[in-house]
């Protein structure tokens, strides 16, 4: 089924469902298989008891009016020069981001990039999406592109990449796909850490602030300045291996998510999260910062899972 063949260093995976809404991400894959380079893999996956229509428009539910739409969005990439490829998953499937993660692993993709449909909202929080559910099964990172039809689509010129560090240092595994991203779209990598005030500490660490506010406070400052201490060691070693890329760090007060939330607002850029995809109440007990700010952040998301890649329930 490929229209081109050309080996390249890179595997871009686009799952497609055939509306509008999703193909917003087909010029950002076209931009990061130039940039890479990279070869694009399209995929439909056929869903068990599909609607009849989607985000408004006719569900791609044959074989062969799926086969017709991406072998057209192929001969896109090709007239491009793009070595692209595609596939239909035939067998009707009732969990999408299962199968979406296990192609991802067969064709050994370095990146997904997939489209989320809507304005975002707590209840999307709650149900979860494909690119938190593909996250969930340990895929390889997913770029997540939000789309809002009400408001159009903005152009995909990110100013920086931005990796997101949490005191537990997950946020780390973010690293590597996040530096390759901003060398490619040539821009700054930025390192963030987010160290809480005494009025947006979680759940009992707030309420033991209440009893010695000094205390916490005095705390929380000291760890404003270790956190700024380490930032600046890992931009160092980032500097040594890659010295292309600018690397700037920032340590930011307040509540976790609504600090990346503003991040996002004040200035265009890819925010890189390690999350293990974690949605509905999962979410709402762990108290997922991920979960939070993808379901209420405009985007776009570079989404890495923590652990190494894999396609199991």
């Amino acid at each position: 089924m490929s229209v081109t063949t050309p080996q390249s260093a890179e595997t871009i995976l686009v799952p497609l469902d055939g509306s509008a809404a999703a193909e917003v991400v087909v010029p950002v894959a076209m931009l990061l298989a130039r940039h890479l380079p990279a070869q694009v893999n399209l995929l439909h996956v056929i869903e068990r008891d599909a609607p009849q229509r989607v985000h408004g428009e006719r569900h791609l539910t044959t074989e062969a009016e799926a086969a017709a739409y991406l072998r057209g969005i192929a001969e896109r990439f090709a007239a491009e020069g793009i070595p692209v490829s595609w596939h239909v998953h035939m067998a009707p499937v009732g969990n999408v981001p299962l199968s979406i993660a296990a192609h991802a692993a067969e064709a050994d993709a370095d990146l997904i990039v997939l489209s989320a449909h809507g304005a975002g909202d707590p209840r999307s929080w709650l149900t979860g999406a494909v690119a938190q559910g593909v996250i969930r099964h340990a895929a390889p990172p997913v770029l997540l592109l939000r789309t809002d039809a009400k408001r159009g689509e903005p152009p995909f010129a990110p100013e920086e990449v931005t990796v997101a560090i949490d005191p537990e240092r997950q946020g780390e595994a973010a690293l590597p796909a996040a530096l390759q991203l901003a060398r490619a779209l040539d821009v700054p990598l930025r390192l963030m850490m987010v160290v809480p005030t005494v009025e947006t500490l979680p759940g009992d660490q707030a309420a033991a602030a209440r009893l010695l506010p000094s205390g916490a406070a005095a705390a929380l400052d000291l760890e404003q300045s270790v956190a700024a201490d380490y930032l600046r060691g890992l931009a160092d070693r980032i500097k040594a291996i890659e010295p292309g890329v600018p690397v700037v760090t920032e340590v930011v007060r307040g509540d976790p998510a609504d600090a990346l939330r503003a991040a996002m607002r004040a200035r265009p850029r890819v925010m890189a999260l390690a999350t293990h995809g974690r949605a509905g109440f999962d979410a709402l007990w762990s108290g997922s910062i991920g979960s939070k700010t993808i379901a209420r952040g405009g985007g776009p998301f570079l989404l890495v899972h923590p652990e190494p890649a894999s396609a199991t329930s």
